[in-house]
């Protein structure tokens, strides 16, 4: 008795291992997380700053709370993908050489990315106002994938970051990274300078 129980699981085995199901085994593709992209729908953002902008309805502000930060450096948060705009502003006081000293900052900010950077893209755009802003696009595994430097040269100077607080890497991040910058063209497009 004890020999046929042994031949039955045995066999019982053996038809679980058939080589014919392993013939329909089809490898599953590699994933990426899905991302819901709502339809952008913009607000104005409160006066209380020397800066005035359209955001996203789907995103928050926050004070900037970082030690060195400054009273009008503020971060638009996207709770649902992970992401920010941090956004700092420094008044120019009609010093050129302030002017220089914080668009040389800026730049070495976006330099700082060349070692992790594929590519580093900065082209000069003509916003509705009628002035200019730098705007910088960073390919490959950075912390920031886009970033932009806009200014009167003369009153103010606004520099923005895009950072995901998420170690998702960034070719999966490219839809939201893509969303988030259309959403940096028009915050700079309706960026207004309060007097």
């Amino acid at each position: 008795m004890i020999k046929f129980f042994s031949l039955l699981c045995l066999s019982l085995s053996l038809l679980a291992c058939d080589g014919n199901s392993s013939d329909n085994y089809i490898p599953k593709p590699k994933g990426f997380p899905r991302f819901d992209l709502p339809t952008p729908s913009y607000k104005l953002l409160d006066p209380t700053h020397p800066y005035q902008f359209e955001y996203n309805k789907i995103a928050r502000i926050l004070p900037d709370t970082f030690a060195r930060s400054e009273p009008d450096w503020i971060f638009i948060n996207y709770p649902a993908y992970k992401a920010s705009v941090q956004l700092t502003y420094k008044p120019v006081h009609k010093d050129m050489n302030r002017l220089r000293a914080m668009l040389e900052d800026a730049y070495k900010l976006a330099a700082r990315h060349n070692i992790k950077a594929s590519a580093i893209e900065q082209r000069k755009i003509r916003l509705k106002s009628g002035l200019e802003a730098s705007l910088i696009d960073l390919s490959g595994e950075v912390p920031s994938q886009v970033q932009f430097i806009t200014t009167d040269s003369t009153t103010h100077f606004l520099r923005g970051a895009l950072y995901f607080n998420t170690a998702t890497e960034n070719d999966s991040l490219q839809p939201v990274i893509q969303y988030i910058r259309q959403d940096i063209l028009h915050l700079l497009n309706t960026l207004k300078w309060r007097k």
